[in-house]
């Protein structure tokens, strides 16, 4: 009786290991896979990620804000008409702040064209941008006599330097990690639902544990009854017949 218990406990043990390894298997959800999956192209169809719609932004304000300060400029130092006429038609390197607005819409034309419609996924543009717009300032302020005319001729200089550098450090830090990693996880997801599909639909503990009515299903039974009679056996007062099948 002794090689009995031995196939029983054989037999449970490769049943309950081959269940464990299934529903580790189907514990992937291929619904949430294709979720995901979808959630991923929904933002490829948008055209622009959110962090490449910020940094766009970004650059539209500093455009802007550099504008609004050469207006002020104008107005300050003797009305828009007659300031204008001075540095635009009569314009003069050292004492004029309209390259330093042209230099702005330069940032803001490359960096738009570049990232925004042509999507462009590398530094080189905000590297040429940054350092145009370096080597232009520090020679402006080395060369011109700004600093001799007022708060304006510090404060343009030094926010256009800024809004250059940390529109290199948003897109160097920002935007093109995330935009890779959310490339990376979407490749990640859809191997991962290649898989999935390979993979046969869930089975139910009734539908994995072979029929009685089968041969496996009979020899299954006949060993955990025969098991456990043996096992009831050893707590009987008095010796009982043994089992024919048993035998």
């Amino acid at each position: 009786m002794n090689h009995l218990p031995e196939d029983m406990e054989n037999a449970l043990t490769g049943s309950q290991s081959s269940h464990a390894s299934l529903r580790n298997i189907h514990s992937i959800n291929p619904t949430q896979l294709m979720a995901r999956i979808e959630s991923y192209e929904g933002r490829e169809k948008k055209g622009i990620s959110d962090v490449r719609r910020t940094f766009c932004l970004f650059v539209t304000f500093d455009l802007l804000f550099v504008t609004l300060l050469w207006i002020i400029e104008l107005n300050v130092n003797g009305g828009i008409e007659n300031t204008l006429e001075k540095e635009v038609m009569q314009y003069d390197y050292y004492s004029s702040y309209f390259d330093i607005f042209l230099l702005a819409v330069f940032r803001f034309k490359v960096l738009i064209l570049a990232y925004a419609v042509c999507r462009l996924r590398h530094w080189w543009a905000i590297a040429l941008t940054t350092a145009v717009t370096s080597a232009f300032l520090l020679a402006k302020v080395i060369l011109s006599k700004l600093f001799s005319q007022g708060a304006f001729g510090y404060v343009l200089p030094i926010i256009s330097f800024i809004l250059a550098w940390i529109e290199t450090w948003f897109l160097d830090f920002k935007v093109l990690p995330q935009e890779a990693e959310e490339e990376n996880r979407l490749l990640i997801v859809q191997d991962a639902s290649e898989r999935a599909a390979l993979i046969p639909g869930g089975l139910s503990d009734g539908q994995f544990y072979s029929p009685p009515e089968s041969e496996a299903g009979k020899k299954l039974h006949y060993y955990y009854a025969c098991f456990s009679h043996s096992k009831a056996l050893l707590f009987l007062p008095l010796p009982t017949p043994s089992i024919s099948q048993c035998t």
